[in-house]
């Protein structure tokens, strides 16, 4: 037998077979394998230090950019210009905490490199007086401190399985809804086209206030809508308080005026009340009487012609249906990350929450635009009422108690904008948070003193106004933004996986479902919304206990975009009528020269700029502080869900997200 073969002999070979190995170099002994060469090691060595340095060099040059970015915003931005309302207990809050969780850090750190291994240490084995005050920490963490925070985890963990469980029953809803293909129906014959006295009265809302770039183009298209011009009256409402904007608003509404649109201008003397006051100045006038639908569109807001022919007819036969709501589109929804996320939010809005409302509880809020009520439900329910920020809300609830239903039509859109700047987007948030607070504060005795069934008392007390307005901001704020954070300095009280990651991207993944498009954005999604939690939370405190910022209105600041599509249209509109244009048209020279004046005036320049939000920034810090402390204990999903919603928080601190200022 060969020098090189190993024999192994088995006295039983019943149960055994003689195993033959030949060659030592066989696949069987790898580890005889021919030795790498002094020469080809110092090779693998040179590539992975030239991998690791460009590795390094590359990470240097990102933190150094990043590092620039964020030196030249702070120099650029004024923290002055922020609301010094703020910069109120909730921010001192979070400084006292961020401060705290800063020392904690230090002192964790000492005891990690000392091999105190963060574990109670014994009496007699304390010596100096860091690990004295060490000592003190942990026992005064477990005796005080964590029994609180679980308490308080374990209460918003329930809040948050209840909320995910409303969510999920209305996504199977809508799913139902699909499946079966539920959607309202039209009831009756449809209006004589020859005979003009079958259309219903229809009066046209556009309320407005110094809304310059989107006048125009709301106006026009709500001149176009199809229906007999006698049986149609368009209100444009004008609250601005710019004298020259008024002067153009003015003259758009006699342009089109000497067209043969029956539309009317409208402006208050004493403005009062927002938009609440603007609408119930307008339902005042004796003409009002004559009209039995009234159907509002703000100023961004572009109805399609057809918009009344398929609404109006909806309230043929059902006399007690009081509201019709469509759908909103976006022309801008692809124009910045802030706006695709907003898009996210909206599509599950209407395409869940609203759908499923209308479908099963003939009730949901209205938008305040792009719907049509019946004039006698206005009535009947009090009409506008100046109480609150969510005049559209207070007026939808005050209908249902009064016996009104509502339909939602999911396939009928009118086009409209979003935010594009962060600062925008917050303060229509904070108004949207605060609003039904107050409004619930108000509405809580006609709620239960009312008429209608214990089931919808329940609905409107419990789900539309507790779980989907006060416990949402609240459980998200306290839970991923104060609570989990804390855990990492108290592992007592450390949150499960599932509560931080698993259920999160669940729910997330059913939000963005109504928007495939977006399923890239899922992670900036979930991070995004954390982090509005701070605005939502504040606003809805703020709201609840009355607080000054609450009652504060900002229109919402709009860009004048339209789409393509509709630029086209428009033009082929305006290339038809422009003969009829030329004989209708009739301006004296001076108002032409007048009006190419103000339409050629140049408004003073203001310089905008990107602002810094306190708030967003400590909290910022105090994530990545947690997620510093969190990597002591190699807490792998704690660690990276800290330090990237850290740094979401930072981004939005800095307004990096949105529209960005030159």
């Amino acid at each position: 037998m060969a020098s090189n073969s190993v024999v192994v002999t088995i006295e039983k070979t019943d149960n055994f077979s003689l195993l033959e190995v030949n060659g030592s170099d066989s696949f069987l002994f790898p580890d005889k394998q021919k030795a790498v060469s002094p020469k080809q090691f110092t090779w693998v060595l040179l590539l992975k230090a030239y991998r690791v340095l460009t590795s390094l060099s590359w990470l240097a040059m990102a933190f150094r950019t990043m590092f620039v970015s964020v030196k030249k915003r702070i120099s650029l931005s004024d923290v002055s210009e922020e609301d010094p309302r703020s910069r109120g207990r909730l921010y001192r809050f979070i400084k006292v905490f961020l401060v705290i969780s800063i020392l904690a850090l230090v002192l964790e750190v000492v005891a990690h490199f000392m091999k105190w291994n963060l574990q109670m240490i014994q009496p007699w084995e304390v010596h100096g007086l860091v690990q004295s005050s060490y000592m003190a920490w942990l026992s005064f963490r477990v005796d005080y401190i964590s029994p609180f925070v679980m308490l308080l985890s374990k209460f918003c963990v329930v809040l948050f399985l209840i909320q995910s469980l409303d969510r999920l029953l209305l996504c199977l809803g809508c799913f139902w809804i699909k499946f079966k293909k539920l959607k309202p129906t039209i009831e009756g014959e449809a209006y004589d086209i020859e005979d003009s006295s079958t259309f219903p009265m229809v009066l046209v809302q556009i309320p407005m206030c110094n809304e310059r770039e989107v006048y125009a183009q709301s106006i026009a298209a709500v001149c176009e809508l199809d229906w007999p011009r006698d049986r149609i009256l368009i209100q444009v409402l004008d609250d601005s308080d710019d004298g020259n904007l008024q002067l153009l608003i003015k003259d758009e509404v006699s342009s089109w005026h000497e067209k043969g649109i029956n539309i009317i201008y409208r402006h208050r003397l004493i403005r009062t009340g927002y938009k609440a006051g603007n609408l119930k100045s307008a339902m005042s006038c004796d003409y009002v009487k004559d009209y039995e639908f009234v159907t509002i569109f703000d100023a961004d807001f572009q109805p399609n012609p057809d918009f009344l022919k398929l609404t109006i007819p909806h309230f043929k036969g059902k006399p007690q249906l009081g509201l019709v709501q469509a759908r909103w589109s976006f022309v801008n929804k692809d124009e910045n990350l802030l706006t695709r996320l907003q898009n996210v939010n909206l599509c599950f809005h209407f395409e869940v929450e609203q759908q499923v409302n209308g479908v099963f509880l003939n009730f949901f809020g209205f938008n305040g635009t792009a719907g049509v009520w019946r004039i006698k439900a206005l009535e009947d329910s009090g009409g506008w009422l100046e109480r609150t920020t969510v005049e559209d809300m207070d007026i939808a609830v005050r209908a249902h108690l009064n016996g009104w239903d509502f339909i939602f039509l999911n396939d009928v859109k009118v086009l409209c904008e979003l935010p594009e700047s962060y600062e925008t987007y917050k303060k229509q948030q904070h108004r949207w948070h605060s609003g039904p607070m107050q409004l619930f504060r108000l509405c809580l005795p006609a709620i239960i003193t009312s008429k209608i069934s214990i089931w919808k008392k329940a609905n409107l007390i419990f789900l539309f106004f507790l779980l989907r307005k006060l416990i949402l901001p609240f459980y998200s704020f306290t839970l991923f933004c104060i609570i989990l954070p804390l855990t990492m300095f108290i592992p007592e009280a450390e949150l499960p996986l599932w509560v931080i990651c698993y259920v999160p991207i669940f729910m997330s993944f059913l939000n963005i479902l109504p928007s495939p498009k977006s399923f890239p954005f899922l992670v900036p999604y979930l991070l995004f919304e954390n982090t509005m939690s701070v605005t939502k939370f504040n606003a809805m405190v703020s709201g609840l206990f009355q607080l000054g910022s609450a009652y504060e209105w900002v229109v919402t600041k709009k860009t004048g975009r339209s789409s393509e599509s509709d630029l086209l249209a428009f033009a082929e509109r305006e290339s038809k009528s422009s003969s009829e244009e030329k004989i209708l048209r009739r301006h004296s020279e001076s108002g032409l020269e007048l009006l190419g004046k103000l339409k050629d005036q140049k408004l003073p320049s203001l310089k905008k700029r990107n602002k810094l939000y306190r708030k967003e920034l400590a909290l910022a810090f105090l994530l990545l502080t947690a997620s510093a402390r969190s990597l002591l204990s190699a807490h792998g999903v704690h660690f990276y869900f800290l330090l990237f919603q850290g740094l979401s928080f930072l981004a939005v601190g800095l307004d990096l997200i949105g529209e960005q200022m030159s």
